[in-house]
């Protein structure tokens, strides 16, 4: 029987977890904008972004949304809540306290509303648990009343005349209809797995669904043999420390990286104004090609490791070595160029080129967990809209400066899908109130929560005033 490739493997693990059902009829009363209330926003997906809009919209007097999302309730990387893994960045980076510190729906609400500030305050750190976190965001999915789960988005069209937006969605009743002045769509990130690595089978699994694995699976990973992460962000990181501390490991464990090095996330003061709204504009305002290649350079700012789980990884191998070789291998400047698994013998065949050297070298694993990252998803639903749709010469959503796509005027908005555009804020939760304020502010043509321009000591790209000598 042939194995199915790992992307297929990937998109299955995905499809799992959301709506799956065969298409329905189509109803025509449905379809009549009469029949149906006009919303200032339809958002499409309910991540923690999308979310926080809808928190930030509650309370705003005469504003109306409605989001949907294709799960059937809020769930935020739930293949990696590992329990004492914690958010990157402070609870201030919440769903609101950035734009609104006095909103009820801030993480600190939520503590003192479920009996935990008195014991988050004695433990005396700005980081939340990911488990915390995730609590925390399905207390306010609770509280909303413009949420709908089950709702799966198939295609948005454009009605000139009406000049509204119509939003399809499936559910498993039937088909709704949705009718907005507005869209903005926060579908998330997907899986990414390397191009050479996509259909060689087997039961390798991504880093995203790590704790998803059945039970009998994930003990395989700790079973005798070679488990082998190849990545070199938090996740991997944190997979790597979860497999060598489990008292029933008897694999050998190796973590491979085309990396220089296991990259410590940058999170000094300084850097950390990067993710301002100033450097925001500026980085926007070069070309193309530029934006493309500090993109690359600056990944290693924000999707490096903790410094904190970096010394626990070597304190871990420190201890362990105190009995004998820990069993385990790090490699970097390797890339994957080829991998193949062997039906037969039960293993994969990996052909890593190191990136200095340029040698090559074959290694195998009986296991493989790919911790490789995510690349944004194709919102589908956008072909009826296409030509109102703005794409850089790669193709990719070209999102002007206030989030839009369109060429409406500001009417089509995007969350987390600007990186190539906006540099290192778009997957930052502490820059999500921001964007959402500013993004609320071009719906409502006005102001709700204030926009600071500038919260940066540092200048970027601004030209000295000419001088004649």
């Amino acid at each position: 029987m042939r194995s199915r490739s790992i992307a297929a493997e990937v998109a299955a693990a995905a499809e799992a977890t959301a709506l799956a059902q065969p298409e329905p009829a189509e109803s025509a009363a449905a379809t009549r904008p009469g029949r149906n209330p006009v919303h200032d926003v339809v958002g499409v997906g309910i991540g923690p972004f999308n979310l926080g809009m809808a928190c930030l919209g509650e309370p705003l007097e005469g504003f109306d949304a409605v989001f949907l999302d294709e799960s059937s309730g809020f769930s935020w990387h739930p293949g990696l809540m590992l329990d004492d893994a914690t958010i990157q960045v402070p609870f201030l980076a919440d769903l609101v306290s950035m734009a609104d510190p006095t909103s009820s729906y801030s993480f600190l609400n939520w503590l003192k509303e479920t009996s935990r500030l008195y014991p988050f305050y004695i433990r005396e750190s700005f980081h939340p648990l990911r488990a915390e976190f995730d609590a925390y965001c399905r207390w306010a999915v609770e509280r909303l009343s413009c949420l709908r789960w089950g709702r799966r988005v198939e295609r948005i069209e454009y009605d000139p005349a009406a000049d509204l937006f119509e939003v399809t969605a499936w559910t498993w009743q039937g088909v709704e209809v949705y009718w907005g002045r507005n869209v903005v769509i926060g579908i998330g990130t997907a899986p990414e797995v390397p191009a050479p690595l996509a259909g060689m089978g087997g039961p390798a699994v991504h880093s995203e669904h790590y704790l998803d694995l059945a039970s009998g699976r994930r003990e395989e990973l700790f079973h005798q043999g070679t488990t082998m992460v190849l990545g070199s962000g938090q996740s991997a990181a944190e997979v790597f420390l979860d497999l060598i501390s489990a008292p029933q490991r008897a694999a050998r464990v190796e973590w491979v990286t085309r990396s220089p090095r296991f990259f410590a996330m940058d999170d000094t003061k300084l850097t950390l104004e990067m993710t301002s709204p100033e450097y925001t504009d500026h980085f926007h305002s070069l070309p193309e090609d530029l934006r493309d290649r500090l993109g690359r350079e600056q990944r290693g700012l924000y999707k490096g490791i903790s410094a904190e789980l970096i010394d626990r990884i070597h304190e871990e191998l420190y201890r362990q070595s105190l009995a004998g070789d820990p069993d385990v291998g790090l490699f970097t400047e390797e890339e994957a160029i080829e991998g193949t698994w062997d039906e037969q013998r039960q293993q994969y065949q990996l052909l890593f080129q190191h990136q200095q050297l340029g040698t090559f070298r074959q290694r195998a694993a009986d296991r493989l967990v790919l911790a490789t990252g995510y690349s944004a998803r194709d919102p589908h639903f956008l072909e009826p809209v296409e030509h109102l749709v703005e794409r850089d010469a790669a193709g990719r959503l070209s999102v002007a400066r206030d989030y839009s796509v369109d060429t409406l005027g500001g009417r089509i908005f995007v969350q987390n899908a600007e990186e190539h555009t906006h540099g290192l804020t778009a997957p930052d939760l502490g820059m999500g109130a921001w964007r959402n304020s500013s993004i609320l502010a071009s719906v409502l043509g006005r102001e709700p929560y204030r926009l600071e321009r500038r919260i940066a000591f540092q200048s970027f790209g601004e030209q000295p005033a000419e001088v004649t000598v």
